[in-house]
C-alpha cells in the first residue's frame, strides 16, 4: 500500500488527490496536513512513500517547508504541486530537494503518473520545464529576480499580479509592515523604484501570467 502525505491548505485539493487513488480500493493510505507545522509533525511521526506539497501554504512558503522536510527525512521524495507557472518556482524547488514539480492545472492522469514516478525514485518534469532547466544551466548571467529570496520572489509575483500590500499580508498571514519591508528589499535588489516597474519586469520574464 502506498503511503501518501498531502500538504495543502485547501481541502478540495487534498480530496482531489485522494480521489485519484480511490480505485482500486486499498491502493493508497493518506495523511493530510493543511499547514507547514502539521506537515512537519507527520513527517517526524511516521514514514511516507511521498509527500505532495503545495508551494503556497498561507503564512509559510512551501519551499521553506520543503527544506525542513528534507532536513528531517532526506530520502523522502517530495512532489511540488503549484498553481504558479513553472518558471517562477520550479528550478528553486529542485535546488531545494524536490523530486518533481507539477502545475495544479494538470490532468488527473498526469498527476497520478507524476506521483507514481516519484515514488519509484524518478523525477517528474514536464517537457517545457526540462527546456527551462537546460536554459538555466547554460545561462552565464542570472536574471535579477534570481537574487531574491524565496519569500521575496513570492511577494514580487503577488505585487505583479495586482494585489495590494494589505491583500498580500492577509494571504501570507504577515503584517502590512513586513510586506512593505519585503517590497523595499525587492526594489533595492532589482534596482527599481515602483510597482509598475516590478510588474513590467515580471510579465516580461514570465513570472506572472
Amino acid at each position: 500500500m502506498l503511503r501518501i502525505l498531502t500538504i495543502d491548505d485547501h481541502e478540495v485539493v487534498r480530496e482531489g488527490i485522494k480521489g485519484i487513488f480511490a480505485e482500486p480500493t486499498g491502493l493508497a493510505e493518506f495523511g493530510e496536513a493543511c499547514t507547514g507545522a502539521e506537515a512537519l509533525n507527520l513527517v517526524r511521526e511516521r514514514d511516507w512513500d511521498i509527500a505532495v506539497l503545495d508551494i503556497s501554504l498561507g503564512g509559510r512558503s512551501g519551499l521553506e517547508v520543503l527544506k525542513e522536510i528534507k532536513q528531517l527525512r532526506p530520502r523522502l521524495p517530495v512532489l511540488m504541486l503549484s498553481m504558479h507557472a513553472e518558471k517562477q518556482y520550479a528550478i528553486r524547488a529542485f535546488k531545494a530537494g524536490a523530486s518533481g514539480y507539477i502545475n495544479k492545472g494538470s490532468s488527473r492522469d498526469k498527476l497520478r503518473a507524476a506521483i507514481l514516478k516519484v515514488i519509484k525514485g524518478g523525477r517528474y518534469v514536464s517537457p517545457a520545464l526540462a527546456e527551462l532547466m537546460m536554459a538555466d544551466l547554460s545561462a552565464s548571467d542570472k536574471p535579477p529576480h534570481e537574487t531574491l529570496s524565496d519569500r521575496e520572489l513570492e511577494v514580487l509575483c503577488l505585487i505583479a499580479s495586482g494585489k495590494t500590500v494589505g491583500e498580500i499580508a492577509a494571504q501570507l498571514a504577515l503584517s502590512d509592515k513586513t510586506i512593505s519591508t519585503y517590497r523595499r528589499r525587492i526594489l533595492d535588489k532589482m534596482g527599481m523604484k515602483t510597482n509598475a516597474e516590478l510588474t513590467h519586469y515580471a510579465i516580461r520574464n514570465g513570472l506572472v501570467e
